[in-house]
């Protein structure tokens, strides 16, 4: 599988895989690389009419430290019709929160 990295910034709930990609995840790796503030991060699936299971909910993940989900932490269905992977980050002061995503 393709390693697929992603800078993401800012308050929005962004989408890191579709459904129906069809990616088999073995590994997410997050780091904080804001120069000074600490985010919140969400990280969860959703399946239409089925809703949202998170893996992290509300995490605080401070500047430097990198989170790695693996294998075992990660069992979910990303093919057609079934769940799309998305984050969402919450500032921690008055900074935009920044982290870097990686997906393998």
């Amino acid at each position: 599988m393709a390693t697929t990295h992603y800078n993401i910034s800012g308050e929005l709930t962004q989408e890191l895989l579709a459904v129906g990609d069809g990616i088999n995840v073995v590994s997410i790796s997050l780091v904080n690389v804001h120069a000074s503030t600490t985010c919140t991060v969400d990280l969860y699936i959703e399946k239409k009419l089925t809703g949202k299971f998170y893996f992290m909910k509300s995490l605080s993940l401070p500047v430097g430290v990198t989170l790695l989900l693996e294998k075992g932490d990660l069992k979910f269905n990303n093919n057609l019709n079934e769940f799309g992977l998305f984050i969402k980050l919450t500032k921690g002061a008055s900074e935009t929160p920044v982290v870097d995503v990686i997906i393998s």
